[in-house]
């Protein structure tokens, strides 16, 4: 990927960083500096103690002071989660400098190898660290990193082998475009053909607002993008309720819903937590639910400011007069999804009309089994 980079912009400064956990508060920030590209003119390599977000920015900064007009290739390792990590390094701060200043962002490219991809994404039975925009890690499996690492892309980038585009590397890339289906996808030949170089708008300045638009992808009720029919048995399936969901029959309803899943996302109305929003992540075998937000509420005057302009026009889009913005939204993605299972067992998890009638003390009295008792 830099060398691509470097071959479409030779004068790039590349920042490469590697983030080391010591057991202490805060990892050891290892960076290299290059400057002049394949024919290098100065290069440095530095380590701090500290958090991320905090000696990127500083380094950026120094990096502006040094060179003119300088275009910075920002080789992130895996660890890290890309798009909470800029939207932080891009905030401004009281007495600090801010990278809008000085830089215009630019695409977000993720190269992607099938193998370790399809292997990472069936990998949910240890931990690894994954390091967020609080220059903390949060322990979580290599399925949910690759999974976030390919949807943090504006390009995916696929290796494909001298032999060609075999069946499993074509069905792999299926699976990655579908998990991003806003990116563009590119297949480019190993080895950095010369003849297959990277279009020339993955190295300029990203359309205006594009830090918003991190911010905006991070929200946790949006609709979630989806793409149908690229072949190799790959599909997605968005399943959306305006009614709320028992806890106990969705419990019973994942063992229907979840076969041949390969990465799943979204937000749920539980009718245990009628006032919360709860989101839905699964990659490979492993699903995380979790309280992230609070439904807006039409009175509730400082919760609509601060949300995402975004936010706030799907909340009137969807506004209805009982529930508000209330709603469940999922997008599943994987290979021979049964819809028509999916969509059934989902929509039988809901409230019915005699459920529904007794309002909130009889929703919220309803045992949950997966998030247990508010």
């Amino acid at each position: 990927m830099v060398d691509r980079l470097l071959r479409a912009s030779p004068g790039a400064v590349v920042l490469a960083v590697s983030i080391q956990d010591r057991g202490s508060r805060y990892p050891v920030v290892q960076r290299f500096t290059t400057v002049g590209g394949t024919e290098l003119r100065e290069s440095s390599a530095q380590g701090a103690t500290g958090d991320p977000v905090v000696i990127l920015r500083q380094d950026l900064l120094a990096i502006r002071r040094e060179v003119a007009r300088p275009h910075v290739i920002l080789a992130l390792p895996q660890e890290v989660d890309v798009l909470p990590l800029l939207v932080e390094l891009w905030q401004s701060r009281i007495g600090v400098s801010a990278l809008g200043d000085h830089y215009d962002p630019a695409p977000v490219l993720v190269g992607v190898d099938p193998a370790s991809f399809t292997a990472d994404l069936g990998c949910v039975h240890r931990a690894v660290p994954l390091w967020d925009s609080s220059g903390s890690a949060t322990p979580t499996t290599p399925a949910e990193v690759a999974a976030r690492q390919v949807e943090a892309a504006d390009a995916l980038i696929v290796p494909v082998p001298a032999g060609g585009l075999s069946g499993w590397v074509s069905g792999a890339a299926a699976l990655i475009g579908h998990l991003n289906a806003r990116a563009t996808l590119l297949t480019l030949p190993e080895g950095g053909d010369a003849e297959a170089e990277l279009p020339a708008f993955l190295t300029q300045p990203a359309p205006v607002g594009a830090s918003e638009g991190w911010r905006t992808r991070l929200e946790p009720v949006i609709v979630p993008h989806s793409r149908h029919g690229s072949g190799r048995g790959v599909d997605s399936v968005v399943w959306h309720a305006r009614r709320p969901l028992h806890p106990e029959r969705l419990a019973d309803a994942l063992g229907a819903v979840m076969p041949g899943v390969a990465r799943s996302r979204g937000h749920l109305w539980l009718s245990s937590r009628p006032d919360a929003v709860v989101s839905w992540r699964s990659a490979g075998a492993h699903l995380e639910l979790r309280e992230t937000d609070r439904w807006l509420e039409s009175a509730d005057a400082a919760a609509w400011k601060a949300a995402s302009p975004q936010r706030r026009t799907l909340a009137s889009w969807f506004w209805h007069d009982y529930y508000g913005e209330r709603r469940s939204e999922i997008v599943f993605t994987g290979i021979d999804l049964n819809e028509r299972r999916v969509r059934s067992a989902l929509d039988e998890a809901l409230l019915t009309d005699a459920e529904l009638s007794r309002g909130r003390d009889g929703w919220t009295a309803i045992p949950d089994p997966l998030l247990g008792s508010p």
